[in-house]
């Protein structure tokens, strides 16, 4: 009898006193953090979810998982791509959700150069789509600047659907496979893809151009720059990777 597929989710760890009302004998102690609409995504289209911790050596995770989804929230450290490090403060991350956080950084990059070596699918989402091309020797803009489209809502997170825009996919690509010509996303992100790592393709942009999809063709890697978890209707990205992480699955039954 062959098993669901096991797919990895990755978190954010904070100290536990920014929870409201948190015991202040918590001092410094710190959690381990998940979105948790990713785990009920997931479970919905027929795979196991797994939340992974920074403790969690991601060569030995990805001897036993089938796929793995790299998540959103703060800007990969510039340092990791080039950029311009004097954007960095010097802010904790376990007491800011928005500082940068390196300790994440190396642990995602490595996770991603995993999976690879061993074929697993993965699924970049928002942040996760500039570690993947990051962990590919790509650049990332610092800041879009301000133009025709809006990318990202001061006022909501975008489960409330302030911002939305129409993404256009690149024929034959596997996002246009997954997605079609196009589709209508939510947006929440002031980075995007610059200039792309090795391997890496755009499948997809916005009429203003920003870099929505990429892909390593041949290879089941597949960023998108919003937000699936939190669309109103069921994404086709999930389903995506918990197929391809099926195929993994089956691939390796006896």
């Amino acid at each position: 009898m062959s098993r669901k597929p096991l797919v990895g989710i990755t978190g954010r760890r904070f100290r536990l006193s920014l929870v409201a009302g948190a015991d202040a004998r918590y001092g410094a102690a710190c959690m381990d953090t998940y979105m948790s609409d990713f785990a009920t995504r997931i479970a919905r289209v027929g795979a196991v979810p797994v939340e992974l911790s920074y403790d969690a050596d991601p060569a030995d995770v990805c001897e036993w998982l089938s796929g793995v989804v790299i998540t959103g929230g703060q800007d990969v450290h510039p340092a990791r791509w080039g950029g311009d490090v004097s954007v960095v403060g010097g802010i904790d991350p376990r007491t800011d959700p928005n500082a940068h956080d390196p300790e994440r950084d190396d642990y995602e990059l490595a996770l991603v150069t995993a999976a690879m070596a061993r074929g697993i699918p993965v699924l970049g989402v928002c942040r996760g789509m500039q570690v993947l091309n990051v962990a590919l020797g790509g650049t990332l803009v610092t800041d879009l600047p301000a133009g025709p489209i809006a990318h990202l809502s001061a006022l909501a997170a975008p489960s409330n659907g302030d911002v939305e825009h129409v993404v256009t996919f690149e024929p034959g690509s596997t996002a246009a496979a997954v997605f079609g010509d196009s589709a209508t996303t939510n947006s929440w992100h002031h980075q995007a893809v610059d200039r792309c790592g090795d391997g890496i393709v755009v499948s997809g942009r916005t009429p203003d151009g920003v870099v929505e999809a990429i892909e390593v063709p041949g290879a089941p890697i597949l960023g998108v720059q919003w937000h699936p978890e939190w669309m109103r209707d069921d994404d086709p990205a999930l389903a995506w990777v918990v197929t391809e992480s099926a195929r993994q699955e089956a691939s390796h039954v006896c």
